[in-house]
């Protein structure tokens, strides 16, 4: 007979996700969902907790069938640079504006690599800035300010 393993962390994880999935998708039945052809405000919230429902069962599923393998040291310098990352954006973009903050944003999160060069940083930032200019203020014309009042002369 063969013994069946679980991988405690991706045990862990699934359950989670199958959990936050659950109480998100419970949440979103008590608004109006709507038909796929005119969607309430319940409508894709629904969606989306059924997409992280399913991809926990896959992982809980994962878990069980595959053995378990030693935990890792946690990326202290991952956590430190890309955790940050989104709240420099959120503190910044009303007053340096969308550009700068896109830029300080990448370029902050990609120094959470080692073998991240400054030179190779700042290149990354501009070109991730320059991709979101383009996408978000020229193709979906987004009323972001590309420059906001703290660098106002």
């Amino acid at each position: 007979m063969k013994r069946i393993s679980l991988d405690p962390v991706n045990g862990l994880c699934g359950a989670i996700f199958v959990g936050v999935g659950a109480f998100f998708a419970v949440q979103s039945l008590l608004l109006d969902i709507g038909t796929a052809l005119r969607m309430g405000p319940g409508y894709f919230p629904l969606v989306l907790a059924g997409v992280l429902i399913l991809l926990g069962a896959i992982i809980l599923v994962q878990a069980v069938r595959a053995g378990s393998e030693p935990i890792g040291p946690l990326a202290m310098r991952g956590m430190l640079f890309i955790l940050p990352a989104p709240i420099l954006f959120g503190l910044t973009i009303r007053g340096l504006g969308f550009v700068p903050s896109i830029f300080l944003t990448a370029l902050l999160a990609s120094f959470a690599s080692h073998r991240m060069r400054p030179v190779m940083a700042l290149i990354l930032a501009a070109g991730v800035t320059v991709f979101a200019v383009v996408v978000f203020s020229y193709g979906l014309g987004l009323p972001f300010p590309r420059f906001g009042p703290w660098l106002a002369l």
